[in-house]
């Protein structure tokens, strides 16, 4: 979801160097998705997840490398490099290296400094973890970068409420398609007190409550909000079991899809994460 973030806003990529690193980046009257392809003379092919330029009077200023990392992995220490040159000579202007982790220990090993053998010469990635997450609690703020406002939710939630609130007068200001992707994400990937309170906030509102349940009800795909939200966690549960190469029988997939206990899906979606099969899912 965080690339889908960049295709739909590319100057989030500006707002996370400058709020979250410091980073300096240039004046630009521009910001866009550029081809990530960083393949060298080689059969091997390197593509980051995305890459953002940023532009100014029609001249390249500053291209972002986004990669998203849920785990270690070695081989990341010798393509990253490959990543920025490549992008840099192509674009010939300066690269950044951004990644986005999410778990702390992950973004501490992302975050190791990468000897490249050259005298003085070490690559720094810019790791965007949790902590490094702003924390967006001015509505305005919110409804100009949606994306970061989702992002300050699931990363401040727990302890910063009015996150949470910011995040969903943003969500109420946007189109309904983008509104249920963005939606549909959040209630997904939020967990623990970040998820109780956002249920008692949207619970206890009547302006969200009834807006969520008025968008779902235009998209002609749920009659309120509850209905919305159940077919979107069926969704994810049978995407889940379909990545992981899980066989789901017609069965299991009708029970699965007609099943509207937001708490049942919800353990539906943890299971499917390790489930062996789709039965093991209800048992």
């Amino acid at each position: 979801m965080p690339i889908e973030f960049l295709h739909n806003r590319p100057e989030l990529a500006a707002a996370l160097l400058e709020r979250s690193f410091g980073v300096a980046v240039p004046d630009y009257d521009e910001a866009r998705m550029a081809a990530a392809d960083c393949t060298d003379n080689q059969p091997k092919e390197y593509r980051p997840d995305g890459v953002v330029v940023l532009r100014n009077a029609g001249l390249d200023r500053l291209a972002v490398v986004v990669e998203i990392q849920r785990a270690q992995d070695k081989r990341k220490r010798f393509s990253w490099p490959v990543y920025l040159a490549t992008i840099r000579a192509r674009l010939r202007c300066p690269a950044v290296l951004l990644v986005v982790c999410h778990d702390a220990a992950t973004a501490k090993w992302a975050g190791e400094p990468i000897d490249m053998g050259h005298p003085n010469w070490h690559l720094l990635p810019l790791v965007l973890g949790e902590d490094r997450v702003p924390v967006v609690t001015s509505v305005a703020d919110a409804v100009a970068l949606p994306e970061l406002a989702v992002l300050s939710a699931l990363a401040h939630g727990d302890e910063e409420k009015e996150t949470l609130l910011a995040c969903a007068e943003a969500l109420d200001s946007l189109p309904g398609d983008v509104f249920k992707l963005y939606h549909g994400y959040l209630k997904t990937a939020l967990t623990g007190a970040a998820r109780r309170n956002w249920d008692e906030m949207v619970k206890t509102s009547e302006k969200f409550e009834n807006d969520f349940g008025r968008k779902y009800e235009e998209l002609g795909e749920a009659k309120g909000l509850a209905k919305g939200l159940a077919e979107g966690k069926a969704e994810s549960v049978l995407r889940i079991l379909a990545k992981r190469g899980v066989a789901v029988s017609a069965r299991a997939r009708e029970r699965i899809a007609s099943c509207s206990d937001l708490d049942q899906l919800d353990a539906w979606l943890d299971r499917a994460l390790v489930a062996d099969s789709a039965d093991d899912l209800f048992t």
